[in-house]
């Protein structure tokens, strides 16, 4: 949690993102200048299973929290909930207002994430539910990746399945959008070429030119790309193929690429990597190299997407406070010139960010916690300011005192 600043009158916005056993959320307030830092963050363990209540599930333990919280703030004004969801296809490329038409056009594309679409639009009607005059906004993590040319996200397939919807989308575009505009701040390398790493329990690359996403290692779905922790990443379609030979289904299939593959299926230990690297099992130690490899073979394709790289960040759980890691991918591209520094690697500052190259590299290296709420959160101020609202949108806020 984050401490938590008293004011006479707050206007907030609150960002959700509601996962198959967590839900993230976060309070931001909304200055005359724009969207500040969060007063408040936490993470409730649970699903948001209707079948739970009313025995304390998530997003009961959620409200709790978030109603003692705003009563320490003091009065509160919520302007809107602004949801993180992961597909937004080729339709949803900017944050919206989360009417009807909306969800339905949604929810058709949960089977592209299974593991996260339901339980974000769950969320939506949860909350909707709860605070029926309060507008639900959705910020999509394929949106950054509109901007992908149609070399990288068509697939060599028939023109009809692409006239299905089959094509490359990029994920993690939160997370990316948040990173590229810290790192402009930070350095103005940035505005050149920027290869980011989103590493954690989902796991992605992107090339960022001139702000721009050009090239991502996610695709059609969250599987593609690097190795995850449970996740397989990349993957020869002719193994599904056999699979489907001896019998597999599409149920069976679905749980091995999503839960059962990456960090856990190669280490048969684990997906955190933090046991990993405490672990003394040589399979361990194989999946961490795997995950590294993977990690320098996407980072070649994508530099030679751009014709060079002038800076590389990293983020995400593994991607910010991982040093081994970083290290090792680091040392993988250094027939690029790319030189990191030790001590900087190991010894961020307290906010963990910072540039951890030495001197003589000619390619600088960064690392940027990523805060995907206030993306969001400013995405849903954008779509407020955009229907010229003061004090509520659609019906007006939730006071809270």
């Amino acid at each position: 949690m984050t401490p938590i600043e008293h004011s006479r009158h707050l206007r907030v916005i609150l960002s959700v993102n509601c996962g198959s056993s967590s839900l993230k959320y976060a309070l931001y307030p909304v200055l005359s200048d724009g969207v500040g830092e969060a007063l408040h963050t936490a993470t409730i363990e649970g699903s948001l299973s209707e079948a739970q209540q009313p025995s304390g599930d998530a997003f009961g333990r959620a409200l709790r929290v978030l109603d003692q919280i705003i009563h320490e703030l003091g009065p509160v004004d919520i302007l809107a909930v602004a949801h993180r969801i992961v597909h937004g296809g080729e339709r949803f490329t900017v944050p919206v207002r989360l009417d009807a038409a909306a969800m339905s056009a949604l929810a058709q594309l949960s089977g592209l994430a299974p593991l996260h679409q339901p339980h974000n639009l769950d969320g939506v009607r949860r909350f909707e539910a709860h605070w029926p005059g309060v507008p639900q906004i959705g910020c999509f993590d394929t949106a950054f990746h509109a901007t992908l040319p149609e070399v990288e996200y068509r697939f060599a397939l028939p023109d009809s399945l692409y006239k299905q919807g089959i094509r490359r989308f990029g994920f993690h575009g939160l997370s990316y959008e948040f990173v590229i505009g810290r790192l402009q701040a930070l350095t103005p390398r940035a505005q050149g070429r920027v290869l980011a790493f989103h590493l954690g329990n989902g796991a992605s690359a992107c090339a960022i030119q001139q702000g721009r996403s050009v090239a991502t290692s996610m695709g059609f779905s969250a599987l593609d790309g690097l190795v995850m922790g449970s996740r397989s990443g990349s993957l020869d379609p002719g193994v599904l193929l056999h699979l489907m030979r001896q019998g597999w289904g599409v149920d069976r299939l679905e749980a091995v690429l999503y839960k059962e593959s990456g960090l856990r299926g190669l280490s048969g230990v684990s997906a955190d990597m933090r046991t990993l690297h405490a672990s003394t099992d040589p399979k361990a130690k194989l999946a961490i190299d795997v995950f590294v490899h993977r990690a320098i073979r996407e980072a070649g394709a994508l530099i030679a997407c751009m014709g060079g790289v002038d800076v590389v960040a990293f983020t995400g759980g593994i991607g910010e406070h991982d040093a081994v890691v970083r290290a090792a991918i680091v040392q993988g591209m250094s027939y690029l010139g790319v030189r990191c520094a030790a001590q900087a690697n190991e010894q961020l500052p307290s906010k963990g960010e910072g540039p951890i190259h030495a001197d003589d590299s000619v390619v600088e290296l960064w690392v940027v916690p990523t805060d995907e709420g206030r993306v969001a959160a400013r995405g849903a101020a954008a779509v407020l300011k955009a229907f010229n609202v003061a004090g509520g949108a659609y019906g007006g806020t939730v006071p809270m005192s």
